[in-house]
């Protein structure tokens, strides 16, 4: 005899492997699932990764340009008297001096260390002529002139590439004074009358 509960009937072999084929089938999407989700996770993680790096390259060349740039301005800023002293010599140089070989010498010197400086972006600030700018204009004395206006140039300004390296120290014009036009006006009736 058969000692099985007869109530139980017998779940035939082929229903039970389809029910663990659907059970497998189930936790092979939920595992699927898991493994979408860290792969975008890795994915997300890489990308913030990788851009974390690009800004720290372009972060870094920039530090590198601006180090550079300190660099040059300090040794042009430091070369600077060297070029005036050069130019107030050369200024000064007599007419009988003028022909000698170590003048001209001299003088070729100035147009190298110049045209050096010129090459590695040192250019000059036009000054004599100009409206009076406080960013590239150092006023030094006001005396009477077209008002605004930069009258004379005591030294040379320099800027390296766009930005001011030194300003220019001018003499700017504070406009005519009244009493010297009206004196001048009194003089001419006079000398017409």
């Amino acid at each position: 005899m058969d000692e099985r509960d007869p109530s139980a009937e017998e779940v035939p072999p082929v229903v039970e492997e389809e029910a663990e084929r659907k059970g497998d089938v189930a936790s092979l999407k939920k595992a699927l699932a898991e493994e979408r989700a860290k792969a975008e996770s890795y994915l997300a993680n890489w990308q913030r990764a990788q851009a974390d790096f690009v800004n720290f390259k372009r972060r870094t060349e920039q530090e590198r340009n601006e180090v550079v740039m300190l660099a040059s301005a300090t040794l042009m800023l430091s070369l600077l008297p060297v070029l005036d002293d050069l130019e107030r010599a050369l200024e000064s140089v007599s007419e009988k001096l003028s022909g000698f070989t170590w003048v001209d010498g001299i003088e070729l010197i100035y147009r190298k260390l110049k045209a050096t400086l010129e090459g590695h972006g040192l250019s000059e600030i036009k000054a004599l002529g100009e409206s009076f700018d406080p960013n590239c204009h150092e006023a030094a004395l006001y005396a009477e002139g077209e008002e605004g206006k930069v009258i004379g140039e005591l030294q040379k300004g320099y800027r390296l590439h766009d930005r001011v390296l030194r300003p220019a120290m001018v003499k700017v014009g504070k406009g005519q004074e009244e009493k010297d036009e009206t004196s001048q006006e009194e003089v001419q009736e006079e000398n017409n009358g």
